[in-house]
Formats: structure tokens, sequence, C-alpha cells
């Protein structure tokens, strides 16, 4: 059977699973995986989404993220996309390097936050990249040696996760290890793979056999959750899909983006269009093409052929304007509105 539509909307916990195509490696080297997590930084570091916990084992990654500015359809496209393409390049290969698209699972972040936590962090173990705790407290390639203070990534956001062990970060770390202990014999947890009113119903037999009004329409392999969190989830995705002003931002045409830049700015419209270098016309390129790409979704193709550039002038101006645009997501907003 198919799987749904996406749900997302600002502010949602995902569990995020990417797999490499036909199983195969989509982590060979060191290099890999240090380009995969700058392109993870760098989402987290333009408010983009907010990462818990992430591990990176050769043929699959697992990402504890929450929604930020954007959809999250949006940065794993940019991650994922951006990532093949330089593994390609450094490994001389062409074709895909992922399986289908990735699967997401909206989380109730009570109680499975801390859980999902543990559960990702102890992948290294349960596939037997490394030995035990002592040797995944060293392993750089999840998030657990961040929350341990061993190696500090400041774009994770490992403050929230450790304010629920303790009220001082020594005694918050220990009590942490301890947490990720305990798990260890737990080994596999399918409960945790998504089907919201599943887990305390018996499985997919038994909610089909429920049939009784709204019982059946609170179970759905994409949330992970209690049956009223299923509920209010779904219920929200209509109502957001109903929406008179849904997509209206959307709509919004390229020559609008570029007067409010431009006036924002103090650039006369036609310098924002064209290739001046005075003033302050290239930052107000960048921002547009950070606007156009990523808040309102619109195709970098479409803009690069509106100003003769190339695809690659356009992804580079989009990222140069995430730069400028940090801190000033309220105002990023209001500019698309």
């Amino acid at each position: 059977m198919p799987r749904g539509p996406r749900l997302d909307a600002p502010g949602v916990l995902h569990h995020v699973m990417v797999r490499g195509i036909e199983r195969r490696e989509i982590f060979r080297t060191d290099a890999d995986r240090e380009d995969f997590v700058a392109r993870l930084a760098a989402l987290a570091e333009a408010g983009a989404v907010t990462v818990y916990a992430w591990a990176l084992v050769p043929n699959h990654a697992h990402l504890l993220v929450r929604s930020g500015h954007r959809p999250l359809a949006r940065s794993m496209r940019s991650l994922l996309t951006g990532y093949a393409g330089a593994f390609n390049r450094r490994h001389k290969r062409a074709g895909h390097l992922f399986q289908n698209r990735y699967k997401s699972i909206v989380v109730e972040t009570e109680p499975y936050l801390l859980e999902l936590v543990r559960y990702l962090h102890l992948n290294p173990v349960r596939a037997g990249i490394v030995p035990d705790l002592r040797g995944l407290d060293r392993f750089p390639w999840t998030g657990h040696s961040a929350l341990l203070g061993r190696i500090p990534r400041g774009w994770q956001d490992v403050r929230t996760v450790l304010a629920q062990f303790g009220p001082t970060t020594t005694h918050a770390r220990r009590a942490y290890r301890r947490f990720v202990a305990a798990g260890i014999p737990l080994g596999h947890r399918p409960e945790l793979q998504g089907g919201g009113l599943i887990r305390s119903v018996g499985g997919w037999q038994a909610v089909q056999a429920l049939r009784r009004g709204r019982e059946a329409y609170m179970a759905d392999e994409r949330v992970l959750g209690s049956s009223a969190f299923v509920e209010a989830m779904l219920q929200e995705m209509e109502r957001r899909q109903a929406s008179p002003g849904r997509g209206r931002r959307r709509q919004l045409d390229l020559e609008t983006l570029v007067h409010r830049v431009a006036k924002r700015l103090g650039v006369s419209p036609g310098a924002v269009g064209g290739r001046s270098r005075v003033g302050r016309a290239p930052q107000a390129r960048q921002l547009v093409a950070y606007l156009w790409v990523e808040h309102l979704g619109r195709s970098g193709s479409e803009l690069a052929r509106s100003w003769s550039w190339s695809r690659g002038q356009v992804s580079w101006a989009a990222k140069r304007g995430a730069e400028q645009s940090h801190g000033r997501r309220h105002e990023m907003e209001e500019w698309c509105g």
C-alpha cells in the first residue's frame, strides 16, 4: 500500500530514516560522514530544523529533528540532493544513492523524545560497529558524544535533552548515560517505528478489527504517539489543507519579491535583477534567491532562467542569502507574506 502524503507543520518532531539504494553504503569514508554532518549542521544553524539526535551507519542514517521555519521536505531535499551529488563526485559514480524517498514519522514529544534519542544513538551498538557503551562514548558519528560533551557540536540541541535528566550538566550527563545503558538489552524496538494507536491495541489486525467510527481513523503509520495525538495531528493537517490562506505565499511572484527586498535594502529593483555590484545589490540578490527557493519553495531553475543564471549560481546565492538571514526569521517571513 502506498504511503500517504507526509505530515508536517512548524514545530513538529520527526524521526527521519534514510537508506541506501539496494542497502548499499551511503557512507564509505570519514570524508563522507563529515560532509553529511556539515550539511545537517548548516540546516540547524539556519533554523530549518532543530536536531536532538542522529546516527550514521554505513548504509543508513537516522535523524530526530523538529521542523523549523520551512517544511521538512524542503530541508531534506537540500540535505540529500546536495550530499548525493558530492558523494558521487568523490567516488566517481553515477545514479541514485538513496532508496526511494526517505521515511519520516511524526512523533509525540512525550513520552517518545527521550526514547528515540536513546534508540537512535544505540544504532552503532545494535549494528556491531562499536562493541559496547564505552565504544559508543568515543564514536564520533552519532549525537551521543555531543550529549556527553566529548565532541562539541554547537548546532545540536543538547540542552533540551539534558534538561530532562538533571539540574546540572554533570548530573544530567551521568543520568543520560545510565539511561542509554539501560536501553542496550532492549535491542531492536519495532514499537518505535510509527503506527499511533497500534501500540495500544495489539497491531494492525487489531486496528482493522475495531472498525468503530473514529478509532480506525486514529491509527496512522506516519505517526508515533497516542491515539489522541494521532487524531489531533491528522485534524491539523486537514485544517491546513482546507485553509483559504494555504499556498498564498507560494503564489508570490518574483517581481513582487524583488521589489520588497530592494525597498528594504535601499537599492533599485533593476539593480537586484541585473548584475550590479554597487552598494547592497549583491546582498539583495542573495536574499531574493534564498527566499525564493527556501521560504517560498519555488524552483531554482525558474529563477535561473529569469536572471540568465546557471542553477549553480542560484544555489550559491541562496546559501549566501541564508547566512544573511540568520537570526532574522520573522523578518524573512514578513517579506514573503
